[in-house]
């Protein structure tokens, strides 16, 4: 979104009452026809914006994207978040989310869309992204630890969304699938990607990839039995920026308390109280060969630990193991 529309959003969110074209002229330097222009870059972005003439705008109707005028006022975060990128259509949040972190950009940055044409999960799976109804975010961090620890953060991000789910969302009882997928029934509601670029000791930036099924009605065919959103799974609609906010407003206590240890911290005991597969048959597809047995939780580290029917306890990383849930 261009930033003096976003000012000006920003301006027509904070104010109860009317908003004249004069005082946006004057405050952000800009003709009278210039405003307009951004006025109606809002409305064609679903922001119902009244005129009335001899008064000004007033913001009637908002669709509640993930942008800083919605997001920012709700925020209790130092750096994450305090920059939010955002495409009503891009490819892909994880694929701009790189360039700008090469480009320089730093820790906290986000990039938020409200439709992905090219958007994907773990394995290259084609992850399903319409407009209007769900959270599709990307953040760039640049942790100050080893690439080999870079493997728990999905399952501190699982663990703040957790947490975020709860808060915007009364009643809702999410589980926790490893290494990066957030379930309601069995179903999925959020998915995470995280990619990272790095040197043999050096992490130069991790980008969290975060889908959430929020507001859809209903699920496209091809994945209703897998599926689910916040919508469906508790009856009401879900605010995308207080959940983006308060997604980050868990996230970052926890991401700066892990950079100063060696294990998961405090999100472990989250991760086994709410475990989806704990207990379960799993099978688990790992350099061509099938691994079957009992998932045992997983390790302060973030393995998961699964039971073989030999009496053997393998530990296997995130980046390894391939789950297929077997009831």
């Amino acid at each position: 979104m261009n930033k003096h529309t976003e000012y000006i959003l920003g301006r027509l969110r904070s104010c109860d009452g009317f908003l004249s074209g004069e005082e946006l002229c004057r405050q952000f330097g800009m003709t009278r026809s210039a405003v307009w222009k951004h006025i109606s870059r809002l409305r064609n972005m679903g922001y119902g914006i009244e005129a009335v003439s001899g008064l000004g705008y007033r913001l009637c109707v908002s669709p509640e994207l993930p942008v800083s005028a919605e997001v920012d006022p709700l925020l209790q975060t130092s750096r994450l978040g305090r920059e939010i990128v955002f495409y009503q259509t891009t490819g892909s949040t994880n694929a701009e989310a790189k360039r700008l972190a090469r480009a320089g950009a730093i820790e906290g940055v986000v990039v938020a869309a409200d439709e992905q044409t090219g958007g994907r999960g773990r394995m290259m799976r084609r992850w399903i992204s319409p407009p209007g109804a769900n959270l599709y975010i990307s953040l760039i961090l640049r942790p100050d630890v080893p690439p080999a620890r870079i493997s728990q953060i999905p399952l501190l991000t699982v663990a703040a969304l957790h947490h975020a789910l709860r808060q915007c969302v009364p009643g809702l009882l999410p589980l926790v699938k490893w290494p990066n997928d957030i379930l309601s029934g069995g179903r999925k509601l959020c998915g995470i990607l995280c990619e990272m670029e790095s040197e043999t000791d050096m992490t130069h930036f991790v980008i969290v990839g975060i889908g959430i099924n929020v507001n859809l009605r209903e699920i496209p065919g091809e994945i209703r039995d897998i599926a689910s959103s916040l919508l469906i799974e508790s009856g009401e609609a879900v605010s995308r920026p207080q959940l983006l906010a308060s997604f980050l407003n868990c996230f970052e206590p926890l991401y700066d308390e892990w950079t100063g240890l060696e294990d998961l911290g405090p999100s472990y005991d989250l991760l086994e109280e709410y475990s989806y597969l704990r207990g379960k048959t799993v099978e688990i597809e790992q350099f061509r060969q099938c691994l079957k047995g009992t998932a045992a939780g997983i390790s302060r580290f973030g393995e998961l630990l699964l039971d073989l029917d030999n009496g053997r306890r393998l530990t296997l990383s995130s980046g390894e193991a391939r789950l297929s849930v077997k009831h």
